[in-house]
């Protein structure tokens, strides 16, 4: 395996010391992202969260500061889990926050359950986007919120290490993608022009 798809596996499962690392990177570089769906989450009020891809958990960091509310975070990587874990440990031993192993193509909630579910660079990755996005409407409540942070694919495919692994969608594919999975509306705003966007699915 090349370097560069070497890199790019760990973005989308990191995995060992390297996984470790491309996670602290990616938290500083999608720092923008992560502070954008926290504002969008915690301004709509959303208690009961689910967090897909948490990665060492950065974001669970930033919403349990809020005492009120409850996030549950599934993601591929075991190795994550203790990262994320480790990083989250008070929130952890008070059960406001909840991290196990999980596909979102395969939720193992009750329907209607979270009043948002959060991801951030993991859309890329799913094995079947409208399945993914099909179950997260699933385990929503009604009027919930999916909110999804994405780069562009005009920017993604600028890099080298995204040459194998990660799936290109325009702007169209998730309004589209979203409607066929069952959600009312699809609401794309921009957080850098060009560059990098957040999709507010509504159920």
């Amino acid at each position: 395996m090349k370097l560069t798809e070497y890199i790019g596996s760990q973005f989308g499962n990191p995995q060992g010391f390297i996984g470790k690392i491309c996670c602290v990177i990616m938290n500083a570089i999608n720092h923008k992202m992560y502070t954008k769906v926290s504002d969008i989450v915690l301004k709509n009020f959303c208690i009961d969260i689910l967090d897909v891809g948490f990665g060492n958990g950065y974001l669970e960091e930033k919403l349990s500061k809020i005492p009120s509310v409850m996030i549950k975070g599934i993601d591929i990587s075991e190795d994550m889990i203790i990262s994320a874990t480790k990083r989250n440990k008070k929130a952890v031993e008070q059960g406001r926050v909840v991290l196990s192993l999980g596909d979102c193509c395969s939720l193992d909630f009750p329907t209607g359950m979270f009043d948002a579910v959060t991801s951030v660079n993991t859309i890329y990755f799913w094995s079947d986007t409208v399945k993914g996005l099909t179950e997260i409407n699933r385990v929503l409540k009604d009027k919930g919120i999916f909110v999804s942070a994405v780069y562009s694919q005009e920017w993604l495919k600028k890099l080298s290490y995204t040459k194998k692994g990660f799936k290109f969608f325009s702007k169209e594919d998730y309004i589209l993608d979203g409607k066929k999975a069952g959600f009312s509306e699809v609401i794309i705003e921009e957080i850098v022009n060009g560059k990098s966007y957040i999709i507010k699915y509504m159920k």
